[in-house]
């Protein structure tokens, strides 16, 4: 039986600042957030979005009414959870209208997590093939105005429908998982914005992406070759590049070079909206199939990381007709508003964060579907416009 992504969407917020602009209020060389760090543009998070109203917002866009009736179980992977004990996937079916008999749970290992959820729901839907399960990766990446990791935020998530004969990609058996206690990254329980050992961090998820794929190689005996593309996750543009020079080194023969054509196209989007933590990887499978020309049947490497810290490789055959199955990213991405630094620092400030105090928002000028009123008895108020 054929298990995998059936379709994909993408959510972002209407607001963002362009890196440039950034790069001289901070006193910056442009280039190196445009060419350094790989990044053009950053989603900017008004207080009215959080990863529920972002993850609702890209299900949406996937859901119809025959599709929900198959939904068995909802799993949102984050890092940027809004309670310790209550799961965001409960507010987000509540919000989409799915039945009351649908499993819902959130899961977490910094960047990962979303690559587990999908594993795990293609052991549901093996074991109940009638069943789809709903996977979505939501996150808004916070280092702090001016500080090192400030061009490296954004907000995001992805929605993936997993099921059997799946339209967009078939999931292949061998997985190579590997973890590590490493602190490379991490955001205490106290704090908002993540502590990162940037270089560290960037060495460790190289190491293991080696790791992972020399690992896949001795399992299947696969080769470069046997790739159509390899796709990373990416909180930055440049961290893919660096993890596929890793493995490529002088290599600059018909394969190494196809690899990194395709690496650029997988890379458009993610200069455009920034980091999205758990979605990261699967914005990338996005760009790259809407900004290349590759066939059905071709296979498609996926590397996932996550700090502190876990990584994956698994592959994909893609499916005829694959491009059909996802909402058109670029277009959408046209429409957004652009925001000043001034204004960007003031909605990064405006957020609801650890805030005890009961507090209402003006939703009237965001568009979004999902908005986040505010709070009130300690409880998150959502609303569905």
């Amino acid at each position: 039986m054929r298990i995998g992504i059936d379709k994909m969407a993408f959510a972002t917020t209407n607001d963002y600042l362009d890196l440039v602009e950034l790069a001289k209020e901070r006193g910056v060389d442009p280039n190196k957030f445009t060419i350094g760090i790989g990044q053009d543009l950053q989603a900017v998070v008004p207080p009215t979005q959080d990863i529920v109203t972002l993850g609702a917002t890209a299900a949406k866009k996937l859901l119809t009414s025959e599709l929900e009736k198959n939904i068995s179980t909802v799993i949102v992977a984050t890092e940027s959870g809004i309670d310790n004990s209550k799961a965001s996937a409960i507010y987000i079916k509540h919000l989409l209208g799915l039945s009351d008999f649908t499993r819902t749970v959130e899961m977490k290992e910094a960047c990962y997590s979303a690559t587990a959820a999908i594993q795990f729901a293609k052991g549901v839907v093996a074991l109940n093939p009638q069943e789809t399960v709903l996977v979505i990766a939501a996150d808004i990446a916070r280092y702090g105005l001016n500080t090192p990791g400030e061009v490296t935020q954004g907000a995001g998530a992805v929605a993936m429908l997993i099921s059997r004969n799946p339209h967009i990609l078939t999931l292949e058996d061998t997985t190579v998982a590997y973890s590590k206690d490493i602190m490379d990254f991490w955001r205490p329980l106290y704090a908002t914005e993540a502590l990162v050992d940037g270089k560290y961090s960037t060495n460790v998820y190289i190491e293991f992406f080696l790791q992972t794929f020399t690992r896949y190689q001795q399992l299947t005996g696969r080769e470069l070759a046997d790739f159509a593309a390899l796709t990373f996750h990416m909180p930055f543009t440049k961290m893919g590049k660096k993890g596929l020079e890793g493995l490529l080194k002088d290599r600059n023969d018909e394969v190494a070079q196809r690899l990194r054509t395709q690496l650029t196209a997988s890379q458009l989007f993610s200069r455009q909206v920034g980091n999205l933590y758990t979605g990261s990887l699967y914005l990338s499978l996005m760009s790259l199939l809407q900004n290349s020309d590759l066939r059905a049947g071709s296979r498609i490497g996926l590397f996932s990381y996550g700090s502190g810290a876990e990584g994956e490789f698994y592959t994909g055959i893609l499916e005829d007709g694959y491009e059909h199955y996802m909402n058109n990213i670029q277009e959408e991405l046209k429409h957004r508003h652009q925001v000043s630094v001034a204004e960007y620092e003031k909605l990064f400030s405006s957020q609801l964060g650890m805030n005890d105090r009961d507090i209402e928002f003006d939703v009237t000028n965001d568009p979004l579907p999902f908005v986040l009123k505010g709070q009130k008895d300690h409880q998150r108020i959502y609303e569905a416009k």
